[in-house]
């Protein structure tokens, strides 16, 4: 079913066992002077354990100026390369090939990080950063190619088996090469390949280095996605160029940071989003190329390798999801694998607030050794209540370590509020944490209790060592006058069907909750308005899935009402005050979305008379991300 995957394949002359690749992805593991840590190494190897024919590490920055982040690992001196051997080694013996990803920020850089104005090929400000970096002159743009050289002769020494040039997301050498960020007038701007001067020196100086034979990926946008920026009609011969120069492989990726989140497509995107750009540019090369971005599932891999787009399949976020992707496919363990969500809560969106990489479906991802599973000294009984993903989770977890444990849900099925969570549009990856959670609590072992809600009586019958509450948290519903109108319901109401639909929707809030409701409403052809009392609208998302929710919003002529207080619900409307004006929004239907509160009933009649951990939105409303990690983190501690 899945031979193409499992095909050996060549780069260069690297020989990789499958068509499975990590490709490079922030994780803020290192440390600040730019070393290796053991979490970062530790990290890595996991995915060589399961499987993953090469994986291609972050971000390695050529000097500190250019770091575009805090924690990233430095190449500028043979000194602190040490740790990199070390990682080498752990990620041969656990049998990948990997390779390690060479960069300069450029101007996607600023002094916050690194002291230092960002540099650039023209004193242009990038849109996404504070400052307008220097320009670097003739000669130190000939000093840096000579930095890059040195920084893959190191990589080469220290055993890794290719490296991969970031001329790709508006970097420095893609700062160089498109016509959008260089504006030069020397011998590296100008014309066209004027502008490719700089990545093809660095080429020659590195061949003179390391040899004709080691290989070099070239990381490319094939479409910059902004005005004046590089189009696949200028890559396609770029890619020409670069393979006539000796390049080994094509990683086809697009986007710059101007151009929006779709550089990392969040769950609105369709699927496997950037193939089209990796088969533009297979159609004029014979070198491989990669197709990247938001491939989550394995037929969709294999199928983009039996059609002829690609020849190796990069699947980044996946391999945090779950780094035994490849091992799980090839034994058929399809019901094992955790499934990306596209959810950004703990990649990407960490990553943008400087902060180290998680994972809301893989808690353990970056804390392999931390958060082992281990078996139990003390084996005990264990109630978990609650059959939410937090719930689930912490239930698995104990299991796992050799406890009794049993989950009971008041509800006839599993998966909680997340079951809804999973019904506005584009957003049905969400259901695959649930199917594979279900799945991993029969693997482990626990006992589940449908349709049974605890109480006090229970609990003290059923005696148990230690208590797990995730119960989750109920709807706010405010004292607005006319709220008790028989037309008013809760975004939980609508999204699980008590609500037939009608004329025109009120949702008053304009958080997520509010925002995809309304999405959801516009897109069964009602209309649909939000009222929201701050500034901006659904600003408790990360930032990715905020962008494609309001523009799905705006595309569904969702009327949109900010800075805008609800005075009344009336018969027929929603009467609102925005500064000094007053006025009412015709409404068949209001939703309240304001928000949650923690079902603590339970908790607060069982602390004291037993030993009870309160998780997720029980404890307090926030993130899945932060719910999932914390259940898993309990679980262990028993």
């Amino acid at each position: 079913m899945f031979k193409k995957l499992f095909e050996e394949g060549k780069i260069g002359n690297l020989t990789v066992k499958n068509r499975f690749i990590v490709p490079p992805m922030l994780t803020e593991y290192a440390s600040e002077d730019g070393r290796l840590t053991e979490r970062y190494i530790r990290y890595y190897e996991e995915k060589a354990k399961g499987g993953w024919g090469l994986i291609i590490c972050e971000d390695n920055v050529i000097e500190p100026r250019g770091a575009g982040f805090k924690r990233i690992p430095g190449l500028w001196s043979d000194e602190i390369m040490l740790e990199h051997k070390e990682l080498v080694n752990r990620v041969h013996k656990a049998g990948s090939k990997i390779a390690v990803q060479v960069y300069h920020a450029g101007r996607e850089s600023n002094s916050s990080i690194t002291g230092f104005r960002p540099l650039a090929p023209s004193a242009i400000q990038d849109p996404t950063q504070p400052e307008v970096p220097e320009e670097l002159t003739t000669k130190e743009v000939k000093d840096m190619v000579e930095k890059f050289a040195q920084a893959i002769r190191r990589c080469k020494d220290a055993g890794y088996d290719a490296v991969e040039l970031h001329g790709a997301h508006g970097y420095l050498i893609n700062q160089f090469v498109s016509p959008f960020s260089n504006k030069r007038t020397d011998e590296y701007g100008g014309n066209f390949m004027n502008r490719l001067r700089f990545p093809l020196e660095i080429i020659e100086r590195t061949k003179e280095l390391v040899g004709d034979e080691y290989p070099i990926i070239y990381r490319m946008s094939v479409d910059e996605m902004v005005e004046g920026g590089l189009t696949p009609e200028d890559t396609k011969v770029i890619a020409q160029i670069l393979e006539h120069k000796g390049i080994a492989a094509i990683h086809a990726s697009a986007g710059v940071y101007k151009s929006g989140a779709v550089v990392s497509a969040p769950t609105a995107i369709r699927t496997a989003v950037f193939s089209d750009y990796a088969e533009q540019i297979k159609k004029v090369v014979a070198i491989p190329v990669f197709a990247v971005n938001k491939i989550v599932q394995p037929h969709v891999a294999e199928s983009l390798l039996k059609e002829g787009k690609a020849d190796f399949i990069a699947m980044g976020r996946a391999s945090i999801a779950d780094p035994h992707l490849p091992n799980k496919v090839l034994e058929n363990r399809f019901d094992e694998i955790r499934y990306c969500i596209g959810c950004w809560q703990g990649c990407q969106g960490k990553i943008a607030k400087q902060e180290a990489v998680s994972c809301l479906v893989n808690p353990t991802a970056g804390k392999e050794e931390e958060y082992k599973i281990v078996e139990a000294d003390n084996k005990k009984k264990v109630m978990v209540i609650g059959g939410g993903p937090v719930g689930m989770e912490a239930a698995i977890v104990a299991s796992k370590r050799g406890h009794d444990v049993t989950l009971y849900e008041k509800d006839e099925k599993l998966g909680g509020q997340w079951l809804l969570a999973a019904i506005p549009p584009g957003k049905e990856l969400l259901n695959t944490l649930t199917v594979w959670q279900k799945s991993e609590l029969k693997r482990a072992g626990v006992k589940v209790v449908l349709n049974k809600e605890v109480d006090v009586n229970l609990v003290e019958a059923e005696k148990p060592d230690e208590i797990i509450i995730a119960t989750g948290a109920t709807p706010i519903v405010p004292k607005i006058p006319g709220s008790d109108m028989k037309h008013v319901y809760t975004a939980n109401d609508v999204l699980n069907g008590k609500v037939d639909l009608f004329g025109n929707a009120v949702v008053i809030g304009g958080g997520l909750v509010g925002a995809e409701t309304a999405e959801h409403i516009a897109v069964h052809n009602h209309k649909a308005s939000i009222v929201e009392m701050q500034s901006e609208l659904a600003a408790d998302m990360v930032s990715a899935p905020r962008h494609f929710l309001i523009k799905s919003l705006n595309h569904n002529n969702v009327d949109i009402f900010t800075n805008t207080k609800v005075l009344e619900i009336l018969e027929n409307g929603v009467l609102v005050q925005r500064e000094e004006k007053q006025f009412v929004i015709p409404a068949d239907l209001v939703v309240m979305a304001i928000g949650s509160k923690s079902n603590n009933q339970l908790s607060e009649k069982l602390i004291g008379k037993f030993k009870v951990s309160v998780i997720g939105d029980a404890h307090q409303v926030g993130k899945a991300l932060d719910g999932m990690n914390k259940a898993y983190k309990i679980a262990l501690s028993i």
